[in-house]
C-alpha cells in the first residue's frame, strides 16, 4: 500500500526578533525590511530609514514573507513622534497604522504608496496619471505633530467576553479594551459607549451623523444573547443585527440618520454606507463635479451609487433635459436613493449588481459616468463595458489605490486615460486614502 508523502513541517518564526534597516513603505500600513537571510519582513510601527528590532507576528521558515512589529527603535527617523493614542503600538489596537508618524509624513507615505501602485499595476507615472504627487488633508485636519483629528463619524466597537468595549487588535479577533478612541468625532464620543458594559453583546457600532444631530447604535448580540436596555449619554436610535439572517432591524427611534452634502439632505438607513469623514462627501462631490463638468442636457451613469450622493449632484447640474441612472446592489441603499432623489424626475435608480444590471439597461451611449466601487474595484468586465459607451468623461472614486491602478490599466486597454488624479487624506492615522481620477478618451493617434 502506497502512502502520500506528507509535507515537511515548517518551523514557526513567530516571536523571533531581527535587527534590520527599514526600507520603503508598502501598501497596507507597513514598511518593507529584510532579514540577514534575505527574507522579506512587512513591519508595522516602523518608518523608512529607521534601524529597528522587528519581532515576527506571522510566518514560518519557508514563508514568502513574514509579518512583524517594530518592538525597539534603535535609530529613529526624524519623522517619528510619540503615538498620541495610549492604545497604539505593537500588539495593541489595530485601527490606526501611523500614530507614530508626523501628519505630513503620513500623507507623504500615502503618496508613495499611490505612486508605487500606479507604476506597478497600471504602468503610469504620476505625470502620466495627471497627479501632482500630493495627498491633501481635509480642511481643519492639518494639525501639529502629536495632535489627532477627530474625524471618524462611525466606530464599530468589539466587545470582549466580560462585556467590555474595545477595538480589534491588528489581524486578530482579540479585543483591546479602550475608554476613548481619539479619532472618533465628538458626536460618537459623547454617546459614552466605552463607559458601559455590554453583556451578551458581540459588537456595538456607533454612528453620529455630521449632517444632523441624529445618533444611532447598531447592536449585535452574541449567539443566543439578549439585547440589553440601551441607555447612553445622548438620545440615540437603536438597531439590532439579527442572529438568523444578519439583517438590521429597528428597535426604537429612527431607522435612518440624515446627512447633508451639496445642498441636499440624504437619508441613510439601517447603518448603510456614507463616507466616514464628516467632510468627505462634500470634498468628493466637488472633486467629481469639477472633473466631469456636467452640461445641461447631459446623460449620466452613477454606478455603485449608494444613497444617491453623486446622482443627486449630477442631476442638479444637467437640468430638466438631462438624465441620470443610478445602480446600487444594496436593497436598502437603493430604496434610500429613490427616496432622497424623488424630487428629481430625471433620475432613475436600479437595484442590483452593476455587472448584471448595466447590460440589461441596453444603454449604448452616455455623456458622463461616475463610479465609486467597493474596495475590490470595478473589475475588468465592468470597465470593458463602460469603455464602449463613449462617455466624454469618467470619474472614478477609489478608496484603494491598488484597485484603482488595476482598473486604470483596464480603462487604458479600452481607450481611456487619466486626465487628472487627486488624492485626499480622509482617513488620518490609517493607511487608507481616497482618490478621484478623471478619465477621458485617448486621442486617436496618441
Amino acid at each position: 500500500m502506497s502512502t502520500q508523502p506528507q509535507p515537511s513541517e515548517q518551523a514557526s518564526l513567530v516571536g523571533e526578533e531581527y535587527e534590520v534597516e527599514v526600507g520603503p513603505v508598502a501598501h497596507g500600513g507597513h514598511c518593507i525590511a529584510r532579514t540577514s537571510e534575505g527574507q522579506v519582513l512587512f513591519v508595522r510601527h516602523a518608518l523608512p530609514g529607521e534601524r529597528i528590532v522587528a519581532r515576527v507576528t506571522e510566518g514560518e521558515e519557508n514563508s514568502r514573507y513574514l509579518r512583524a512589529d517594530a518592538v525597539k527603535i534603535v535609530e529613529a527617523s526624524k519623522e517619528r513622534v510619540e503615538a498620541p493614542c495610549p492604545y497604539a503600538g505593537p500588539g495593541r489596537c489595530g485601527g490606526c497604522d501611523w500614530q507614530h508618524a508626523k501628519p505630513g509624513t503620513q500623507r507623504r507615505l500615502k503618496g508613495d504608496v499611490i505612486t508605487e501602485q500606479l507604476k506597478r499595476l497600471a504602468g503610469l507615472t504620476p505625470e502620466e496619471a495627471g497627479w501632482d504627487g500630493t495627498v491633501m488633508p481635509a480642511p481643519g485636519d492639518k494639525l501639529p505633530a502629536g495632535e489627532v483629528p477627530a474625524w471618524r463619524s462611525r466606530v464599530q466597537y468589539a466587545v470582549d467576553e466580560d462585556g467590555r468595549v474595545g477595538l480589534r487588535k491588528h489581524r486578530s479577533h482579540d479585543v483591546e479594551v479602550i475608554d476613548q478612541c481619539l479619532i472618533a468625532t465628538e458626536g460618537v464620543s459623547e454617546l459614552g459607549v466605552e463607559h458601559r458594559e455590554w453583556p451578551q453583546i458581540a459588537s456595538v457600532e456607533a454612528i453620529a451623523a455630521s449632517g444632523s444631530g441624529d445618533r444611532q447604535v447598531i447592536v449585535a448580540p452574541r449567539a443566543g444573547g439578549r439585547l440589553p436596555l440601551v441607555e447612553l449619554d445622548k438620545p440615540v436610535s437603536v438597531l439590532r443585527v439579527e442572529e438568523h439572517d444578519g439583517g438590521v432591524h429597528r428597535v426604537h427611534g429612527r431607522a435612518f440618520v440624515r446627512e447633508r452634502a451639496d445642498g441636499r439632505t440624504y437619508r441613510v438607513g439601517m447603518g448603510g454606507f456614507w463616507q466616514v469623514h464628516p467632510q468627505a462627501p462634500q470634498i468628493l462631490v466637488e472633486a467629481v463635479m469639477q472633473g466631469l463638468m456636467p452640461r445641461k442636457g447631459d446623460s449620466a451613469l452613477d454606478l455603485y451609487c449608494g444613497v444617491g450622493l453623486f446622482a443627486g449632484a449630477i442631476a442638479e447640474r444637467v437640468g430638466e433635459t438631462g438624465a441620470v441612472l443610478g445602480i446600487e446592489s444594496g436593497k436598502r441603499a437603493a430604496e434610500d436613493a429613490v427616496h432622497n432623489l424623488q424630487d428629481l424626475t430625471r433620475v432613475r435608480i436600479e437595484h442590483g449588481k452593476v455587472d448584471a444590471v448595466l447590460p440589461r439597461t441596453r444603454i449604448t451611449e452616455t455623456d458622463l459616468i461616475v463610479l465609486d466601487p467597493p474596495r475590490a474595484g470595478a473589475g475588468k468586465q465592468v470597465v470593458k463595458h463602460l469603455t464602449t459607451l463613449g462617455a466624454r468623461r469618467i470619474a472614478y472614486v477609489a478608496c484603494d489605490p491598488a484597485a484603482l491602478a488595476r482598473d486604470l490599466a483596464y480603462f487604458r486597454e479600452g481607450g481611456y486615460k487619466p486626465r487628472t488624479l487627486r488624492a485626499f487624506d480622509l482617513f488620518p492615522m490609517t493607511h487608507h486614502v481616497e482618490c478621484v481620477a478623471i478619465l477621458e478618451p485617448i486621442a486617436k493617434g496618441a
